[in-house]
């Protein structure tokens, strides 16, 4: 499960599960670009792994430029592994979700994870490089969930879009899967958690009684990413404590 000489590139990775996933990957031995945003969080970030040991550069990207998205792959790849992380959530009963909540997730959510994946198989292919592509979905592109439906909905597209990737990247050795985590401690979801009830509900649905910490996507992103994964694509790795088993 080791990365040596391996470039990585993790979107979204200034913080929570992207900025986990980018420590694991050069903890393994990659070589990581973060992208975000917000450039003073990837510049954080990626001196954290550098003062640990590890090799990363920070850029700023907006992924929802596709033309941006082209324009950089095209300067710094081809990156032997690409992790889709960059997501967004509006929850919000159907009745009341608005246009512009529509148009934001799905944006991020699906478009920006398609156009991403574009550009790095594009150069993958182009320099015959085999690859992973692993998009950070969650346990909702499988189940349902209250004030979920448009989140749902962009999970449930990531998880066709990952199967038929990997029929049409196959032929290339690139491998494409989902990493689904359940609800996550993260800082994005640490105001949820201050509602005790609904706490308590998340924990009531989790076969291990907890709810999920970063440290617990590390190893799947390793995994996914590396040669122990070879005859791995197409497949969704459930790392949701067990909420899908039911």
């Amino acid at each position: 499960m080791r990365l040596d000489g391996k470039i990585a590139l993790v979107t979204g990775a200034g913080r929570g599960i992207g900025l986990a996933a980018a420590h694991a990957l050069a903890q393994a031995g990659a070589h990581v670009t973060l992208v975000a945003r917000n450039a003073h969080d990837i510049e954080a970030a990626s001196g954290e792994i550098c003062k640990s040991g590890g090799r990363a550069v920070s850029r700023t990207l907006d992924v929802t430029d596709s033309q941006a998205v082209k324009v950089f792959v095209e300067q710094h790849g081809p990156f032997n592994i690409l992790v889709n992380n960059a997501g967004t959530n509006r929850p919000s009963l159907i009745t009341e979700m608005e246009d512009a909540d529509y148009d934001a997730v799905m944006d991020l959510n699906v478009k920006a994870t398609m156009f991403v994946t574009r550009e790095v198989a594009r150069g993958l292919i182009a320099a015959g490089k085999p690859g992973s592509i692993i998009t950070i979905s969650s346990q909702m592109g499988h189940v349902g969930g209250p004030k979920r439906v448009l989140y749902c909905a962009t999970k449930h597209a990531v998880e066709g879009m990952t199967k038929s990737l990997a029929w049409e990247l196959g032929p290339h050795n690139i491998r494409v899967n989902t990493l689904c985590p359940t609800f996550i401690e993260t800082a994005m979801t640490e105001h949820m958690f201050s509602d005790t009830d609904f706490r308590r509900y998340v924990e009531s649905r989790i076969a291990l009684g907890r709810i999920g910490k970063l440290e617990d996507i590390m190893g799947g992103v390793v995994f996914l990413a590396s040669e122990a994964a070879a005859m791995v694509t197409g497949s969704a790795l459930m790392v949701d404590g067990g909420w899908t088993a039911v």
